[in-house]
């Protein structure tokens, strides 16, 4: 072997003994790091190699104000920013740190990163923040991602911004804004959201706006709609009878479809019916033939009365079953919407999710040969009825009149 090669083998041997250095974390990247000391603000975490972590205990405290971690636990936190005179990472999540003076907020606005400030009124056009000691101005359009009628009932709130202009030098106007922030987390949450987007999917969502023909429900960052015939089983004239914007419901996914270009938004359809078990599934077990039920008349056609007996469920009182010897010509001579009524069932026919009725208490399933194939007697066209009655009647028997009868006479006389 000759010199260079030991010489090359040697330093690559050198190489491999010396652990790589790894580029620093930007802000947004997760890392992860021990716990070496707590402090009465801040908690710094042991990152590897010469770099360490600064979080703030707020961060770090459950809803009843105690610390969740201890010196000595790993922790996994976000990347916020970078003390440049300190040297090491501010961690924590996407909420704002608490930033004490001018200088920290100047520091905060060359970074992008959020800061903490309290609502402190409500004035025209916005709402008053104090931050660091600093007061500043958020418009009202910046204060949420929805628009906000009344801006008072965020007065006393804490909450985070994003300083967007510094004017001034000493004592300098601050714009900030809220609703970046609440975008930017938007986005991380509709990334996550997507990734496990597929038709079948079940998510929790909340409630965001009601329309006539439906209701938007945000599943994560994404937006999706249910159609007013994807809420419930029974018949819905508008979806705030059983929805309000708010509300948390949980939702199916029927379909996804992507935008045409690419770029927009995907439309994706959601239901809450899917989720419910069929009223028609235990149909002939609940309103088994001959069976007297109580249901609501919920619609009338010229041809009969729906009933409503269940949730999503109908029965149908043909025209033809509503007058007992007498007959109907729409179904509103006898009956509203809004009736309840107590009807006999006739037959159930599952396979075309029909349910068949009589008003008549007397009238028996076994009347109607095969229930599957049950066609209500049409109504006697007008008329009908009258002719119908003549025929019934007996037919006189034919006579000559009374000239042909004295004639009849005089002839069996002479016989």
């Amino acid at each position: 072997m000759s010199s260079s090669d030991s010489f090359e083998d040697l330093l690559q041997q050198f190489n491999q003994s010396q652990p790589v250095k790894q580029a620093e974390p930007k802000v947004g990247e997760k890392v992860r790091g021990t716990v070496i000391s707590i402090g009465e603000d801040c908690a710094f975490i042991d990152l590897g190699g010469k770099t360490e972590g600064r979080m703030e205990l707020a961060a770090l405290r459950d809803p009843e104000g105690g610390l969740k971690v201890a010196v000595g636990d790993p922790i996994e936190a976000a990347v916020t920013g970078k003390d440049i005179e300190g040297g090491f990472l501010m961690l924590g999540s996407q909420h704002g740190h608490k930033y004490h003076g001018l200088e920290e907020v100047r520091q905060a606005y060359s970074q992008g990163l959020p800061v903490q400030g309290q609502v402190t009124g409500a004035v025209k056009g916005g709402v008053e923040v104090l931050i660091a000691g600093l007061r500043a101005f958020c418009p009202a359009s910046q204060v949420d991602t929805r628009f906000v009628e009344d801006l008072s009932e965020y007065v006393g709130q804490r909450l985070d911004f994003r300083v967007t202009k510094i004017e001034g030098g000493r004592r300098p106007n601050l714009v900030v804004s809220r609703r970046v922030i609440l975008e930017e987390e938007q986005r991380q949450r509709a990334a996550e959201t997507r990734a496990q987007l597929k038709e079948g999917a079940i998510l929790p969502g909340v409630v965001t706006s009601l329309k006539d023909y439906g209701a938007f429900v945000d599943i994560g960052g994404c937006e999706g709609m249910i159609h007013i015939s994807e809420l419930a089983f029974g018949h819905i004239k508008h979806p705030s009878e059983i929805l309000r914007a708010g509300q948390a419901v949980e939702v199916a996914i029927l379909r996804i479809e992507p935008s045409k270009d690419g770029k927009g938004r995907d439309k994706i359809a959601l239901s809450i019916r899917a989720l419910s078990r069929d009223p028609w599934a235990d149909a002939v077990e609940s309103f088994p033939v001959g069976a007297r039920v109580t249901g609501t008349v919920s619609r009338l056609q010229p041809f009969g009365a729906f009933v409503e007996l269940a949730p999503g469920l109908d029965g149908l009182v043909h025209i033809s079953e509503l007058g007992v010897e007498r007959r109907i010509n729409h179904p509103s001579e006898v009956l509203t919407i809004g009736d309840t009524v107590e009807a006999t069932v006739l037959g159930v026919d599952l396979e075309r999710r029909r349910i068949a009725l009589t008003l008549d208490s007397s009238k028996q399933p076994s009347d109607i040969p095969d229930v599957r194939n049950y066609a209500p007697p049409k109504p006697a066209a007008k008329g009908a009825g009258a002719a119908a009655a003549k025929a019934a009647e007996p037919v006189p028997e034919k006579t000559m009149g009374s000239f042909g009868a004295l004639l009849q006479e005089s002839l069996n006389k002479k016989r």
